[in-house]
């Protein structure tokens, strides 16, 4: 049984999980030279099979990756061996099945999608090929959650930051250097997933005896619980992961030939560009998951302090990161090839969903932390319900950008469902007083960024781009001093001393 959390390890757990969530910052810096070389439609075709990869990843896996986090803190070493044991097997074995079903039948499944005509030939085998990118990041995915499961946040800065994104993308540069245009980008994931898996695996060794993940056998017992936990979180999981991917796959099944793999491709970018406030946000995630397991176990009152921590930290990081990216987002989209610039609509508004979402803090996790297996199967429904029906109503008139508004309010319905049960079921309140000051501060420092671009406007986009990035920082730092409680800036240790967030 692990001890009670404490502010500080939240702040710590999440720093590194942030660094180790900057993969996908480095991925944003990425496309456009994914852009570049392979073309946008090429592109929508990568971005369309990793969603379909991501999509089947979460339902094969049966949410193995959040019930470890629940599962592990509280059992004895040979169970919590037996338990990741199990889940990988669970996991890994029927993404190998499917892998080699969709090999098998790549040329029907190939019929399904829009492709641009150089890529529609070479579309089977590259099915055939990708889909073994599905059993290895299912194997990364439990891995690395079973390491988290220890509270140990830190070891995925190296394998999801170096050999996952950055290993990518040279692999991406060496493939087009040798003709491989079509499959180049396929081929380069594929490469860099396999490098990832089997670091994740060193990693389950860190952690782990080796001995005993390969011999401890879970008793009846620990198996029910992982699946019943596992089940309960599932459709939760799955529909976070549907608003992430589905809808290129939709927009590239809704139109034909280069124009699906077009639209899938814009949606593909803006979601990419989109996530960088949601780093922050899914680093609290990442920690809160295993942390509120714990405290819920040791001491369930205390998770409220955990929960209104995280809560004004993503406030004051997330909202004024949203509102920079608003303001410098058609200078983010020109680093792109040309055609990029027609993403700007659909990345403002996914921007604007992310910073709802954070306002409320990670109330969905500690709703599926804390015992409540209902609620995230109701937050699903409503969430999906809304997308869909917005969806049918904008997608027709307004394409990618009428996707973009139908993901963002139903993604932001599930976030506030969440805190408003956790109000009614445990008493947790996001906006308290300390919240409401963060968030006010938040907004004038957004408005403050906001003035200043519109002034800036006369001396052009690198000049304004540049000088918004240099206000963000001391504004960053103002709103951090000036609008978090004095408990929660000595809660960030020496960082808070090095900035003078407290006194020395």
């Amino acid at each position: 049984m692990i001890g009670p959390v404490s502010q500080r390890e939240v702040a710590r757990g999440a720093g590194l999980a942030a660094l180790s969530r900057l993969g996908a910052l480095i991925e944003v810096v990425a496309q456009p030279a994914y852009t570049w070389l392979f073309g946008i439609a090429t592109y929508g075709i990568y971005t369309v099979l990793w969603a379909v990869v991501s999509i089947a990843e979460n339902f094969v896996d049966l949410s193995m990756t959040q019930a470890l986090q629940r599962i592990v803190p509280t059992e004895s070493e040979h169970d919590a061996h037996a338990a990741v044991r199990f889940a990988l097997l669970a996991a890994v074995v029927p993404a190998a099945l499917l892998a080699l079903g969709a090999t098998l039948f790549a040329e029907p499944l190939a019929g399904l999608l829009s492709a641009a005509a150089r890529d529609r030939a070479q579309l089977p085998t590259a099915i055939a090929i990708f889909a073994w990118a599905l059993p290895l990041w299912t194997f990364v995915e439990v891995a690395t959650s079973a390491a988290r499961a220890r509270r140990a946040f830190g070891p995925e800065i190296r394998l999801r930051i170096f050999w996952e994104q950055v290993a990518r993308l040279v692999f991406a540069v060496g493939f087009f250097a040798l003709g491989a245009h079509s499959l180049g980008l396929l081929l380069a994931h594929l490469a860099s997933l396999f490098l990832t898996a089997v670091l994740a695996a060193r990693l389950l060794g860190r952690y782990y005896d080796s001995r005993l993940l390969l011999t401890a056998r879970a008793s009846p017992a620990v198996r029910r619980e992982l699946l019943k936990t596992g089940v309960a979180l599932l459709p939760s999981a799955i529909s976070r992961r549907l608003f992430i991917d589905l809808p290129a796959v939709l927009l590239n099944l809704s139109f034909p030939g280069a124009n699906g793999a077009t639209a899938a491709g814009l949606f593909g970018i803006a979601r990419k560009v989109s996530t960088v406030p949601l780093i922050v946000r899914q680093a609290f995630q990442y920690v809160l998951a295993p942390l509120a397991a714990a405290q819920a176990a040791h001491n369930r009152a205390g998770v409220a302090e955990l929960y209104g921590f995280a809560t004004r930290l993503s406030i004051a990081f997330v909202v004024p990161l949203s509102a920079l990216l608003m303001l410098t987002a058609s200078d983010i989209l020109s680093a792109f090839a040309p055609a990029a610039a027609a993403a700007l609509p659909l990345l403002v508004i996914l921007v604007l969903g992310r910073a709802a979402e954070a306002v409320v803090g990670p109330a969905t996790p500690v709703i599926e932390m804390t015992g409540h297996r209902i609620l995230p199967l109701l937050n699903s429904a409503i969430g999906l319900g809304a997308w869909g029906l917005l969806g049918a109503w904008l997608v027709p008139a307004y394409g990618a950008t009428g996707m973009a508004w139908a993901v963002s309010a139903g993604t932001v319905l599930i976030a506030w469902a969440a805190t408003l049960e956790l109000r009614i079921a445990d008493g947790l309140v996001a906006f308290d007083r300390p919240a409401t000051t963060a968030l006010l501060v938040a907004l004038i420092a957004s408005a403050v960024l906001w003035a200043a671009g519109e002034a800036l406007t006369s001396f052009g986009a690198p000049v304004r781009a540049i000088s918004l990035l240099l206000l963000f920082l001391p504004l960053q730092w103002m709103l951090l001093r000036f609008g978090l409680p004095l408990m929660d800036r000595q809660a960030l240790g020496k960082a808070a001393r090095k900035l003078r967030l407290v006194s020395a």
